[in-house]
């Protein structure tokens, strides 16, 4: 279980195919105190580091399911990753809580460049009841609180501080992102879904 809140970019140093998979070596600060194992967020898909290179490489791979349902699959040399550690007991909960099992990816249509903050306007594959405004959703591993919806297009503002410490700076019209609906909403609509409708 992770917070949303990144808390370090890293930078794809390797990638190797492997029949269906993709083992991918990050370098990152997270390599001196990470361990095999362990579960890291990776924009926003959970992945089991497998081995640690050195105090500033580690290892994980990424199977061929993960490279359909994300956007693992196009990520290459030198892209930057947003990186979170799982949540600890004592870990303080700031934004909400993310599994690290992406629901569907995205497409960034468009950046504005406001006074003093950017607004993001993203386009879903499909309409969803899961979305609402001022609700919780994870963007590539970032807890955001959504501004607008209409229909399958909503907008998040990001501010200058996670702009500058996530790969948000990177991100541009055509990237494809990470989306993960918040989870109480997920079973709240599945259990509405089950409830008998009278005749």
């Amino acid at each position: 279980m992770f917070t949303g809140i990144v808390e370090t970019i890293g930078t794809i140093a390797k990638i190797e195919t492997k029949g269906t998979n993709k083992t991918f070596f990050l370098e990152s600060v997270l390599a001196e105190k990470c361990r095999p194992e362990q579960s890291i967020l990776h924009d926003g898909v959970c992945l089991t580091v497998e081995s640690l290179i050195d105090k500033k490489i580690y290892q994980v791979t990424a199977v061929e399911e993960t490279l359909k349902k994300t956007n693992l699959g196009c990520r290459k040399v030198g892209d930057k990753i947003n990186l979170e550690q799982s949540l600890s007991m004592e870990k303080l909960m700031d934004g909400h809580l993310v599994q690290g099992h992406v629901d569907l990816t995205a497409l960034c249509i468009k950046v504005e460049k406001l006074q003093g903050s950017w607004l993001y306007h993203f386009e879903l594959s499909e309409e969803t009841a899961l979305i609402v405004p001022r609700g919780s959703i994870a963007i590539n591993g970032v807890s955001l609180t959504i501004a607008e919806i209409k229909g399958k297009i909503f907008t998040v503002t990001i501010i200058p501080y996670t702009y500058e410490n996530t790969n948000f700076f990177s991100l541009k019209a055509k990237d494809a992102v990470n989306i993960e609906f918040d989870i109480i909403g997920k079973y709240v609509l599945k259990q509405l879904q089950h409830i008998p409708t009278k005749k």
